[in-house]
């Protein structure tokens, strides 16, 4: 099977943790955590800062690893890395997602989240009540 490397970005800001709405693909619609594929040679620190800014043309600070999710969809296997993140500098446009919103620990369960997405609510959920 075939396996991709991807990184993603739980940005929190006041408690609250930014989420987009996929706007092309296979997953069209589904939500997510923005990030993207880790290309060769890059850390996965530095492809997540570079895929925020292509994405959402914002400047992030990446923080700690909460998890690497490991996940089966049915074309190939996904690992990804999923950091906790911070805004540095700029505005969150949306260059690739349809939608975006920001969720609070009661509302993360308000959309529709992507498989290998789906399994870091909980482990988001507690990082916020302990923050």
């Amino acid at each position: 099977m075939k396996k991709i490397k991807v990184v993603a970005a739980i940005i929190i800001e006041q408690g609250k943790v930014f989420a987009t709405q996929r706007g092309y693909g296979e997953f069209k619609d589904g939500w997510e955590f923005p990030g993207g594929k880790v290309e060769d040679g890059e850390t996965p620190e530095n492809a997540l800062v570079r895929e925020i800014r292509e994405e959402l043309d914002t400047e992030i600070e990446v923080g700690e690893l909460l998890e690497t999710v490991e996940y089966d969809y049915p074309k190939f296997h996904l690992s990804m890395d999923c950091f906790i993140c911070k805004i540095k500098a700029g505005n969150l446009i949306l260059k690739e997602h349809e939608a975006a919103k920001w969720l609070t620990k009661e509302t993360l369960d308000s959309v529709e989240w992507l498989p290998a997405d789906l399994g870091l609510i909980g482990k988001i959920r507690k990082y916020l009540r302990e923050k």
